[in-house]
């Protein structure tokens, strides 16, 4: 039985095969935001920097604390 491939995994597979250099350029790209140390302390930081929500922010009646 076969299994379903979709167009859009045919297109990419197609131009992968015509463009090898381009795996190279998908790593470095995938590296920029993805593989690279989490700061903890950083992402602390932005917690607790953080505003609390309000509750119903369109509500022209709602009174700041």
């Amino acid at each position: 039985m076969a299994l379903y491939e979709s167009e859009h995994t045919k297109f990419i597979r197609e131009m992968l095969a015509r463009n090898p250099e381009w795996r190279e350029d998908q790593r470095r790209g995938r590296a920029i935001f993805w593989d690279r140390k989490t700061d903890l302390d950083e992402q602390k930081a932005y917690r607790e920097a953080a505003e609390r929500h309000r509750s119903y922010p369109y509500d022209v009646n709602f009174e700041q604390e």
